[in-house]
């Protein structure tokens, strides 16, 4: 009888884990300007490796299981380990902080990270596998993160430099959370306003899409930074000449050109994601509804929207996504947010502080990108 792998992905995920193992699981450094030395996690709780070790070697033995009971298994062994590498990573910087100075820092090494990134999809993988349904997987890849936010919470991370960093510039991080929330709120707004009464009227005139579209990709075609430079200029001179708008807050630099460029951007995914969605409407549903006597506004408003949405909220998830990572770019022109944070640690080469700009980034566009995967996962189920 021949044995044969039914989860390569798996397989794959757990011998790049074991490589990685040679890696260091933090970094102990003096200061937080320094980068100090790194410690694989045998070095650190040498008793310990055996155990470690049985988790990926019972992966192995799980990915030669075609069973839906060892896709269970896996998934649940994939969030413990993910919830177990958090663990380790707050106690060995506890451990270390005992017997150093005050200033020492410890921060997660290369190999952590990506034990944390396998375990992750690993997890995700395994969910995939186990349902088709949208809505199930989305509570599933949710209910991953509910330890690990346990654990943060619990104080158990405290003493690693992030948390340290964090602990010292909190009014500083709250500021650049509610400014970055602003920049995306006050930039998806007007842009999808604009956006959806662009796409309309494309919609409506085809001949106009031709053009339209061509300046839209112009725009998108302009680097980020190249275009906020390029609006500074022409504001500073419109503020010059007419005083007044200084006091409505407009200027040179700063939020004003910062918005004005990220509308720009966010506009093409929403004007074609209009237009896509509604030439996607068939026209059979659209000759049938009005058969039954509907007026074409309610053709428009109870058929051809509705069938729409989905294109619509697929567009608007890009943009969302887009504009939390592009707001990071405009802290150089002065509009704040956290990437004011990132360009300060990089020009202090302090890469704590660049991760206290970078990490809460991805977490916020993960966030945003899993709510749209919801609201559009609902509307699946709900069409069904």
């Amino acid at each position: 009888m021949s044995i044969r792998c039914h989860n390569r992905v798996l397989l794959l995920l757990v011998l790049i884990g074991l490589a990685a193992a040679m890696l260091p699981f933090v970094n102990y450094a003096p200061n937080r300007l320094v980068s100090g030395e790194s410690r694989a996690l045998w070095q650190i709780w040498p008793q310990t490796a055996a155990l470690w070790l049985s988790v990926p070697l019972t992966l192995v033995v799980l990915s030669f299981i075609p069973k839906r009971g060892a896709l269970i298994v896996t998934l649940l062994l994939a969030e413990l380990l993910f919830a177990a590498l958090h663990w380790a990573a707050g106690q060995a910087a506890t451990d270390l902080a005992q017997g150093g100075s005050t200033v020492a820092r410890t921060s997660m090494g290369s190999g952590l990270w990506l034990w944390m990134a396998l375990a992750l999809l690993a997890a995700s993988d395994a969910i995939r596998r186990l349902t088709v349904n949208p809505v199930w997987r989305w509570l599933l890849h949710a209910q991953i993160w509910l330890l690990p936010v346990l654990i943060l919470q619990s104080g158990q991370l405290d003493h690693l430099s992030l948390l340290k960093e964090y602990a010292n510039r909190q009014d500083v991080f709250n500021d650049a959370l509610a400014q970055h929330l602003t920049l995306l709120f006050a930039t998806l707004v007007p842009a999808l306003l604009i956006g959806v009464l662009l796409g309309l009227w494309c919609y409506r005139h085809p001949t106009r899409q031709s053009p339209v579209f061509a300046v839209l990709n112009v725009i998108q075609t302009v680097p980020s930074v190249a275009l906020f430079g390029l609006l500074i200029a022409p504001l500073a001179g419109l503020v010059q000449e007419f005083p007044w708008l200084r006091s409505l807050g407009i200027a040179g630099t700063g939020i004003t050109p910062a918005l004005i460029a990220l509308i720009l951007y966010a506009l093409l995914p929403l004007v074609r994601g209009v237009v896509a969605g509604l030439n996607q409407v068939p026209h059979e549903v659209l000759e049938s509804a009005a058969g039954q006597g509907m007026s074409a506004r309610q053709r428009f408003l109870q058929v051809r929207l509705p069938l729409a949405l989905p294109l619509l909220l697929r567009s608007l998830r890009v943009v969302t996504v887009q504009t939390v990572g592009m707001a990071v770019i405009a802290a150089l022109i002065g509009a704040g947010g956290f990437g004011a944070l990132v360009f300060q640690g990089l020009l202090s080469s302090a890469l704590d502080l660049v991760l206290l700009g970078v990490i809460p980034v991805i977490a916020l566009a993960v966030i945003v990108d899993a709510l749209f995967g919801l609201w559009i996962a609902l509307l699946k189920v709900k069409e069904a």
